[in-house]
């Protein structure tokens, strides 16, 4: 029996199988940029049911494991200050930075708070007792949720709130990629992009890839039903050499995107010079930040001392066995790294890619269908 047998897409998925299966004219590596789709393309098992055909890469599609530790040993740099209480997402809260995380200085008494949403913070600013606290917001994520982050700041002004700032990790997707594609040892045929960047962004943020690159690039969910309908798309693309980007999940993207959200954005985030990225470095406007109007809520302005003083005095190391990076550019799979399973496991994560619920590594230890 199929393992889809409790869908109603079971017909559709083995079709959708037999497809990719007969039509790819040879093996097509597809790197699913978003952590999501590795998930779900682990979970469901869709690289064995077309691992003759498809080669699936994994990007660098996942928030959490695309910080560097220098940006982990800044926010912990600020959690250690005076009457900070730093607020952040559950599982940039266990990456581990140069000698410590988020979770073991919590730990050891600081003031690190979890939170499932950016408004929660507007609770804790609500307590009384919070009064005289600096509550500082470490900001991540792709175009998905930065919105958020704006919608809270829009909050925080038009209530007037003066003790809320914003250490701000927003990066975008299309610079990691354009990377990949300029290193001269890229082997991708094709991209599955992820569909919630999409419903805000819309589909012109992936025309690079088509135009400057001629890769194809379709735009998928995450059911595997919407996975296999893009990789089809994909290979169709490569039969016709006729490289584009597709929408392979209408009801959710529009070709426009959500003019509201990005009018949102744009009124309070400038792009960055550059942002560094684990496993890239430093790549140029791939990165946003607080526009100069907003700077007295930006905790990189407003703490500017302290994050300088530990740049000079700190040594930013990476574990040198830990082959995240390579895994975020699609060099290497989870499973080709020396502390995999071994040293490497949920419980003690070495590098990002195991901790985060979108990491590669996380997906593969979690499913071990490998």
């Amino acid at each position: 029996m199929s393992i889809y047998s409790s869908f109603k897409q079971k017909n559709d998925i083995e079709r959708l199988v037999f497809l990719i299966n007969s039509e790819a004219k040879e093996t097509i590596n597809i790197m699913e940029i978003c952590g999501g789709h590795t998930h779900s393309i682990m979970k469901y098992g869709l690289n064995a049911l077309i691992k003759d055909k498809i080669n699936f890469l994994h990007g660098p599609g996942c928030p959490v494991c695309v910080m560097p530790i220098k940006r982990i040993d800044a926010a912990i740099c600020i959690a250690g200050l005076p009457d900070v209480i730093l607020v952040a997402y559950g599982d940039i809260m266990r990456v581990p930075g140069t000698n410590s995380s988020l979770i073991k200085e919590r730990a050891k008494g600081k003031d690190i708070r979890m939170i499932y949403s950016p408004l929660d913070i507007i609770k804790i600013v609500g307590d009384k007792s919070n009064k005289n606290k600096k509550i500082v917001f470490f900001a991540i994520g792709f175009e998905t949720t930065t919105p958020m982050t704006a919608a809270l700041l829009e909050e925080v002004i038009t209530k007037k709130i003066e003790n809320v700032f914003f250490y701000i990790n927003h990066v975008l997707v299309p610079p990691p990629i354009n990377a990949i594609l300029d290193s001269n040892d890229s082997l991708i045929d094709g991209f599955i992009c992820p569909g919630h960047v999409s419903v805000i962004t819309g589909s012109g943020i992936y025309s690079d890839i088509v135009q400057k690159y001629k890769k194809s690039a379709v735009i998928s969910g995450f059911e595997p039903y919407d996975i296999l309908s893009g990789t089809l798309l994909i290979v169709r693309q490569i039969n016709d050499n006729n490289p584009s980007v597709e929408i392979a999940y209408k009801r959710a993207v529009k070709e426009e995107g959500n003019k509201k959200a990005q009018d949102l954005v744009n009124k309070y985030f400038r792009v960055r010079d550059e942002f560094e990225w684990r496993g890239f470095g430093n790549i140029a406007k791939s990165g946003l930040r607080l526009r100069d109007e907003f700077k007295y809520f930006d905790a990189e302005y407003v703490f500017a001392d302290e994050l300088k003083a530990l740049e000079l005095n700190e040594d930013f190391k990476e574990n040198t066995g830990c082959k995240c990076g390579e895994i975020l550019r699609g060099k290497l799979k989870p499973v080709d790294c020396p502390l995999f399973g071994k040293v490497c496991i949920p419980e003690n994560p070495v590098g990002a890619c195991m901790v985060s619920s979108e990491g590669a590594c996380s997906a593969y230890y979690k499913y071990r269908n490998f």
